[in-house]
């Protein structure tokens, strides 16, 4: 919880003082049926959660307490491919709607403050279509792709923002047998002609917006012969300066030419068929592609739906739930998600980053954003996003009259203390927290976090303030993007949960870091995951598939490189990673991504990234600072009237993100030499479009070692 105002007035301690006497009367004479009400839930977090089935070996392997006698490998036993469980989804919820997507009238300019102007969209309801509608576009969009010569088991690249009609072609890939192939979108021109060459593909399905990339490079990819394009709402595509050798043809033509080809066969694809060759974002050097079959993803598929099942009882699924989905489809949570939504009759309505909240930079002011119009119930996301809502929040309390932040601070400790009892706190729910429950539509009842390691402060936060349940995960794409994840209603922080009935989990001894199963008082060590959700391994490439994927006793095993410790209910903390491991000069261990996680609970970080060089004893830090508070603290240091360049740049301001991150350090428990030593603050906002984040909004180190060089050797050798 961020500090409060130091100095409050006599008649805020007044006010408090009695509001503190009223809600104990209040405690007293509800704690009873309160207790009584809440003791399902009770007896739920208390039980184990994971087990040893490793007959007495602390290496594990450790499983599902719900599952620990055999792993789950589909959802259903009759319908084992992901087509197969598509279409039995589409019989079952048929008229129901599936897949939304927001209008969009028009593009304004919209002048700011400071005499700049913005395009701003225009926008209207959702356009729905229904689970039979949806499946009728698939075979279409499968029949015209067959007609336009694609070959059974033939590699097609889908290169596109997330929309509905990436999951359209999804889907039909996976009716007709095709293997799809897909690449970031905001990738690199090197990457994807890596990516088009490494795969052999002829076909690419993008998106309009996306064409001027392929443009680019053509003369590199001389392989491709067929774009089909995603049309946009409002402009028409520019298909002109294309060699002729490359036909383009629209995504709604080729669903019309696939209508008329109703004499097309299929070729039914195989549990163990390529489904997804799907390159990662490439955070540590040029993408992999990893390989998952039908059974990879539909064993995940079967963890997901079994971690929520029908009678949870708390935040549970059903059919007329809907998801905001926004994080990019070429990564395997968003599509693991939306198939296991998907195979529970859920609506599935698509938005992006610059439209989802009312105050989100492509929505014209006083808009709503697409939550606002969506009231989704369900939505994946990461860190980074949640970190900015809290700061989002956080800042409005701030420039609060100091009563409405005394009773901020006051029904933010009352409600963490009660809902770690196993309690919720509806009159603070109405009262205090609907409207910020309201920024994401008002109805949110269940938040999938992964990617990275989320603060216990920020889990805290979204659990009190927006009144929804957050369940953090921990996978890979190497497993299908699964490994463990929390159960609904578990307020225990600092952990990811428990292994899906999908898989396994083992530790192995590191030596070097230290690491192993026998520590007391819990066993630690790498990660291993087994399971039918573990991939085919890296495309064209045996000797590091060799090094990373095992098969033992017929199960097949990932090295992840993460190390683990498992806690005594069954739960896993990640409390270490041997890539971001360095060996300082004198000999010390500091984990990177462990202190980036720690120092952003300072007001004054947005994003971090931790650099250490073994040649010295002390680390630094890259900052792209959060610039309300920065402003704000530059005001304070006699700063006021500086450009915000200006202020980044100054040693003042330098020494007080320092002291902040000193201060945050010490309550996180960090030791000394994890402490930085020097900063720099980063006028250059971290988007995956400038190559220094990812997708999944994960730190590229390389990229920002080598973007901030000369910057390094200045901090290090001045």
């Amino acid at each position: 919880m961020p500090e409060a105002e130091p100095l409050e007035p006599f008649y805020v301690s007044v006010i408090m003082t009695l509001l503190a006497w009223v809600v104990w009367i209040y405690d007293a004479l509800t704690y009873i049926p309160c207790y009584v009400a809440a003791s399902p839930f009770r007896h739920r977090r208390d039980r184990m959660k994971g087990v040893n089935v490793g007959k007495g070996d602390r290496a594990g392997p450790y499983r599902d307490s719900s599952h620990p006698r055999r792993l789950t490998t589909h959802p259903h036993e009759k319908y084992q491919t992901l087509d197969g469980e598509f279409e039995h989804v589409t019989y079952k919820y048929g008229k129901m709607p599936c897949l939304g997507t927001r209008e969009i009238y028009k593009e304004e300019d919209e002048m700011q403050p400071n005499g700049k102007s913005f395009k701003k969209l225009v926008m209207g309801e959702y356009i729905w279509q229904t689970y039979e509608e949806t499946f009728t576009a698939v075979d279409c969009l499968g029949r015209g792709l067959r007609s336009l010569g694609v070959q059974h088991k033939e590699n097609v690249l889908i290169f596109a923002e997330t929309r509905a009609e990436f999951l359209i072609s999804l889907q039909a890939c996976f009716r007709y047998g095709f293997t799809v192939v897909t690449l970031y979108a905001t990738l690199g021109e090197k990457a994807i002609i890596h990516g088009i060459k490494e795969t052999g593909v002829r076909v690419v399905i993008t998106s309009s917006s996306l064409l001027p990339k392929f443009k680019a490079i053509q003369k590199d990819i001389p392989q491709i012969e067929t774009i089909v394009y995603m049309e946009d709402q409002l402009t028409k595509t520019d298909t002109s300066k294309f060699s002729d050798e490359m036909k383009l043809y629209s995504f709604q033509s080729v669903v019309k030419h696939g209508e008329s080809n109703t004499d097309t066969t299929r070729a039914q694809p195989d549990p163990d068929d390529l489904a997804i060759i799907m390159y990662t974002s490439g955070s540590t050097g040029i993408p992999k592609g990893v390989m998952m079959s039908h059974k990879n993803i539909m064993s995940m598929v079967s963890g997901a739906k079994n971690r929520i099942p029908h009678s949870s009882g708390i935040a549970q699924l059903v059919s007329d739930d809907t998801c905001v989905c926004f994080l990019p489809l070429a990564h395997i949570l968003e599509v693991v998600l939306e198939c296991s939504l998907l195979s529970e009759g859920c609506r599935l309505g698509y938005s992006s980053p610059l439209t989802m909240t009312d105050i989100s930079s492509k929505v014209k002011k006083g808009s709503k954003g697409d939550v606002s119009v969506l009231k989704p119930t369900v939505m994946a996301t990461v860190p980074l996003i949640i970190d900015r809502l809290y700061k989002g929040v956080m800042d409005k309390v701030n420039s609060g009259s100091p009563l409405q932040r005394a009773l901020f601070k006051f029904a933010y400790d009352y409600k963490l203390r009660h809902i770690e009892q196993g309690f919720d706190t509806p009159i603070f729910n109405m009262l205090i927290f609907s409207r910020m429950r309201d920024m994401l539509g008002g109805n949110m009842k269940l938040m999938l976090c992964g990617g990275a390691a989320l603060s216990q402060s920020a889990q805290h936060f979204m659990q009190c303030c927006f009144c929804t349940c957050i369940m953090q995960g921990y996978g890979l794409t190497e497993t299908s993007g699964g490994g463990t994840v929390a159960e609904p209603g578990d307020f225990i922080t600092r952990h990811v949960g428990q292994p899906l009935s999908c898989c396994e989990i083992k530790l192995l001894e590191w030596q070097e870091g230290g690491y192993t199963p026998e520590d007391r008082p819990h066993p630690r060590g790498e990660i291993l995951i087994g399971g039918g959700n573990v991939a085919m391994g890296y495309y064209k490439n045996d000797a590091l598939t060799d090094e990373y994927f095992k098969t033992v006793d017929g199960q097949r095993w990932f090295y992840t490189g993460d190390i683990g410790e498992m806690l005594p209910d069954g739960t896993l903390r990640i409390i270490d990673r041997k890539k971001d491991l360095v060996k300082l000069q004198t000999g010390e261990y500091v984990s990177l991504a462990t202190i980036e996680t720690v120092l952003k609970k300072s007001p004054y970080v947005e994003n971090i990234c931790i650099y250490a060089d073994g040649d010295f004893d002390y680390c630094i830090a890259l900052v792209v600072p959060y610039r309300n508070n920065l402003e704000s603290a530059a005001k304070e240091q006699g700063l006021s009237g500086k450009s915000f360049e200006e202020i980044c740049s100054s040693k003042k301001m330098e020494q007080v993100v320092l002291v902040s991150m000193a201060k945050v350090a010490m309550e996180g428990k960090l030791q000394k030499w994890e402490v930085p030593r020097k900063v720099k603050l980063c006028t250059e906002v971290w988007l995956p479009e400038t190559g220094l984040i990812t997708d999944a909004f994960k730190l590229k180190r390389r990229a920002l070692s080598e973007y901030y060089k000369e910057t390094i050797k200045e901090m290090y050798y001045s």
